[in-house]
């Protein structure tokens, strides 16, 4: 999208008809290419065909200088506060419009300075200077943003690709600015151990933060102060609306005019463990952890690598293999796999119309199914869906690991996993973590810890004593059988298969499994492990990471043996 720049009538020469087209020159160049309408009949009229030409659409990159003119109008509208001029320079005039309008009137920033960057292909990033005035109480504001340039399709004019980030970069399309007396308290959040966690100390617990305070804002007795927030799409702009299994991100506080009086909250948070996850999440790009107890849910940390969406909680992706521990389960309890008992592992396995496949197409013959588990042969599983009911898996996640049924209440929101019934090709896929199955590193951790222990135990982050909440529960309990097996079967992955080399040295009261989940578009899956050591159980993916048990492992590994 973008800027088809128009000719200077200056120093034009005649038209020259080449082969049905007219070529005009500007300037000794060769400007463009004009098709001759109407047959022939004017091909040698100029005068008659003037009206007849139409223009070619410019395509392909945008330059420097159709970036820096795009970029400059837009900018230079914006900070003269002429907001028409502004939106007519992108392309979603109406949606850029109405948030350039509350940038002054809702938002209350005024004196606004926007300084451009240095360009970069088509982005341009630029710094914002402003004040922020409400009710006598005014304060300074600065950040970074970016826009990006784009070419419009039908007439090739480069403009502003409209995206709420544009105007503050943590602004997802659909969300306001706003200054005004915060809707709730802020809160003063303590680790297990009283002390106060602050998201300057542990970047990661930003988002949790924020859910923190919505959800005990007004509970926790603190007094509101006047704040510029982002007011998320759907919210009313009262901050106790959250309610738990919302998967949207908080309201978030940009900028306090005046402080409020916080409340307090203590969180299950163990302050040392949430350190080493954020230095292990730094390691890795779209890496996200948690860690928990596995005999009582309790989250004792918590990070990713990004700061915006929390991954950790609320991220809905495929598991892969580490979807397996449930899997196994199910095979057990059905008496489709017996861990010392041969079990089928071959290169390829057919069902519902579907080729699957091992991984490097590898096979084991006469290989037990504890060796399939530990090496996560797929056909191992996938030769058993025809022994399968479409729900079976369905109801195998949510009536012994507690997922899928949205009802979980962490003390902020977060993703319970959805396992959906599936059938053919689908529900095999599901039996080894892709098709519709999706899951977290919260998740994951639980899922692990319940094959640790037998039995669900919902992780949480803050103690239903806090506020009476009601914690999910599972109908029942992995059998004695299923569960010694389970153990066994992670214990050895951990010992001699593909999570060996993670939890090396890590000790004999251990388990683990690895994964990699395909995603259309990307070179490398992603890559998942989860793990226990004694009562500590913790999970992690890293997207685009590749094997799971060369990007994620370290990453839990190292989690595990900072909590021993």
């Amino acid at each position: 999208m973008g800027n088809r720049g128009r000719a200077n009538e200056r120093g034009r020469t005649k038209p020259a008809v080449i082969g049905g087209m007219i070529a005009v020159v500007l300037g000794g160049a060769g400007f463009g290419v004009y098709t001759v309408y109407d047959g022939g009949a004017a091909a040698d009229d100029s005068a008659s065909t003037a009206d007849e030409r139409k223009p070619a659409v410019k395509t392909g990159p945008l330059s420097a200088a159709e970036v820096k003119s795009a970029a400059t109008t837009f900018l230079t509208a914006w900070q003269s506060g002429d907001v028409t001029k502004a939106a007519a320079t992108t392309n979603d005039t109406a949606a850029a419009r109405t948030l350039l309008t509350g940038y002054g009137k809702e938002a209350r920033i005024k004196d606004v300075t926007l300084t451009p960057g240095t360009r970069s292909g088509a982005k341009m990033p630029f710094s914002v200077k402003g004040t922020v005035s409400y009710n006598g109480q005014t304060k300074a504001l600065s950040y970074d943003s970016q826009l990006t340039v784009v070419r419009r399709a039908e007439d090739g004019k480069p403009l502003v690709d409209w995206q709420s980030s544009v105007v503050h970069p943590d602004l997802e399309d659909g969300d306001r600015l706003v200054t005004g007396e915060a809707g709730t308290p802020p809160v003063k959040a303590l680790g297990r151990d009283g002390g106060e966690l602050t998201a300057a100390k542990y970047p990661s617990l930003g988002t949790v933060l924020d859910g923190l305070r919505e959800k005990y804002g007004k509970k926790a007795g603190g007094k509101a102060g006047i704040e510029l927030r982002v007011i998320r799409k759907g919210s009313s702009g009262d901050s106790a609306k959250a309610t738990e299994g919302d998967e949207g991100a908080p309201d978030k506080t940009l900028l306090e005019l005046s402080k409020g009086t916080p409340g307090t909250v203590r969180t299950t948070l163990n302050p040392s463990l949430q350190a080493t996850a954020e230095e292990q999440v730094a390691k890795k790009p779209k890496a996200s952890l948690v860690m928990t107890k596995a005999s009582t849910g309790e989250i004792l940390a918590v990070a990713n690598s990004g700061r915006g969406f929390n991954t950790a909680f609320q991220g809905s992706l495929a598991p892969g293999s580490t979807m397996k521990i449930i899997s196994a389960s199910l095979l057990l309890d059905k008496g489709l796999a017996s861990m010392d008992e041969q079990h089928p592992c071959p290169k390829f396995s057919t069902y519902g119309g579907w080729k699957f496949q091992n991984d490097d197409k590898f096979e084991i013959k006469g290989g037990t199914f504890k060796a399939s588990f530990a090496r996560s042969c797929n056909t191992a599983f996938i030769s058993q869906a025809k022994e399968l009911s479409d729900d079976d898996l369905t109801k195998q996640a949510q009536e012994v690991f507690g997922l899928g049924k949205n009802n979980w209440s962490i003390g902020v929101s977060s993703f319970d996993g959805a396992v959906p019934v599936q059938s053919d090709a689908q529900m095999a896929a599901s039996l080894i973590g892709q098709g519709a199955v999706r899951m977290n590193p919260l998740n994951m951790a639980s899922v692990v810890a319940t094959a640790k222990t037998g039995t669900f135990r919902q992780p949480y982050l803050v103690s239903p004593d806090v506020d009476d909440r009601t914690l999910a529960k599972a109908p029942r309990s992995l059998s004695a059988s299923t569960r010694a097996q389970l153990q066994e079967l992670l214990q050895y992955t951990a010992a001699a298969g593909t999570a060996a080399e993670a939890m090396a040295g890590l000790g004999p009261d251990t388990g683990a499994k690895t994964g990699s989940a395909e995603v259309d578009g990307q070179k490398k899956p992603n890559g998942w492990f989860t793990a226990w050591k004694g009562d500590l159980a913790a999970a992690g993916v890293v997207q685009q990471g590749g094997h799971g048990g060369e990007a994620a492992g370290p990453l839990v590994a190292a989690m595990l043996k900072a909590g021993s």
